[in-house]
């Protein structure tokens, strides 16, 4: 008897340890390598934040075909051979389905040209990229959830041309990113009948923006356009206000302007304008926000706000998880790849996300808004 009794226990304890392996086994595990540390963390934070709350709410609701979606993440400090040697090691440890929200044009790039995505079969979907080079690319592994670089420029010229602008000058990172968004703007320049007066540069992974601001002030351009993160868009601006350059500056999506206001203050941040490529995250008419709002209240993310990087995030994310729902129970890579090239036009709360085998940029969604002095966006 005392030995059944002992074998009852041993089995109980058996059953304890692997009921959690368990429920588990079929999870569905998506990866994501970005900025969690340096001058973009909270660009990858939102973004991160963003997705998990999606997932939290597929979660919620029963998962995608019974199976949970558990997002797993590794920093890479905005540093491309970091990205590349996180997402091999994250293949072979974590070994997930999909990958989603990497950061940074070089640092995609970086994934495509050493064949991480295409020796392992495996779609990355919204990424913090609009670069025209990655949308002309078209790999068969990426997919691009905003609209690309080249369509914010243009948009800017379109607007400023129309009221008389004509003189433009840009700040650039120099790095991948920059350089082919720089290209992009003397295009639009050129297509708007303005000219590009000056340009001026900094490295990655700095605010080193002296150089640029006295070459682009001495130019004196009605409008400045900031091909820069958010930490160098903001030290130009301060620095550019102090030298007294009172043109307008209009800033790319990879800008925040929450951050901005925070670094500068409001008072030296009024004015600045900047493209958006997901619906205003205060909106009360547009479904897909909404939709966020009551997430976020619900499940209260901490240590983020509910900005338009967040917005990018979930967005992404909510695409990944409709892919998911199309490709079935157990999707593997390619099917799951193929299922995600196959979305056409599907409405993601008033966001429309379309890809084909010849277009993997899947929205062309543009805003301009711009800071007023009390450090708020306005439409």
């Amino acid at each position: 008897m005392k030995q059944i009794g002992l074998l009852r226990t041993v089995l109980a304890v058996v059953l304890f340890v692997l009921t959690p392996l368990a429920a588990t086994a079929s999870d569905i595990v998506v990866g994501q390598v970005a900025a969690f540390s340096g001058p973009l963390a909270p660009t990858g934070t939102h973004m991160r934040a963003g997705a998990k709350l999606c997932f939290d709410a597929v979660n919620a609701e029963g998962g995608v075909h019974g199976a949970r979606i558990q997002l797993v993440t590794r920093d890479d400090g905005y540093k491309t051979e970091e990205t590349v040697r996180q997402a091999r090691d994250m293949l072979k440890e974590s070994q997930p389905l999909a990958f989603i929200g990497f950061v940074g044009t070089g640092n995609v790039e970086a994934m495509l040209e050493q064949k991480v995505l295409s020796e392992a079969g495996i779609p990355l979907i919204a990424i913090r990229s609009g670069a025209e080079s990655l949308v002309r690319r078209n790999d068969p592994f990426l997919f691009m959830t905003r609209a690309s670089y080249a369509e914010e420029i243009e948009k800017i010229t379109d607007q400023y041309a129309t009221t008389g602008y004509t003189r433009f000058a840009v700040l650039y990172q120099d790095d991948a990113f920059g350089q082919g968004a720089l290209l992009s703007a003397e295009q639009a320049v050129r297509k708007s009948g303005g000219s590009l007066e000056a340009k001026g540069s900094y490295e990655k992974n700095t605010t080193n923006v002296a150089a640029a601001v006295k070459t682009i002030a001495a130019a004196k351009p009605q409008a400045v356009i900031l091909i820069a993160n958010t930490a160098a868009s903001a030290e130009f601006l301060k620095q550019s206000r102090e030298a007294g350059n009172f043109a307008q500056y209009v800033a790319l999506s990879v800008t925040d302007a929450a951050q901005v206001v925070q670094r500068i203050g409001a008072d030296r941040a009024e004015g600045l304008a900047l493209t958006q490529v997901v619906p205003d995250p205060g909106s009360h008419t547009v479904a897909l926000i909404r939709e966020i709002q009551t997430h976020f209240a619900r499940f209260k993310p901490k240590d983020v706000t509910l900005n338009h990087t967040f917005v990018e995030g979930y967005l992404g994310a909510k695409v990944l998880a409709e892919a998911l729902r199309r490709a079935g129970p157990n999707p593997t890579r390619k099917k799951l790849r193929d299922t995600i090239e196959a979305i056409r036009d599907y409405d993601a709360g008033g966001v429309f996300i379309s890809f084909s085998p010849k277009r993997h940029a899947g929205s062309r969604f543009v805003d301009i808004t711009i800071l007023n002095r009390a450090g708020k966006l306005l439409r």
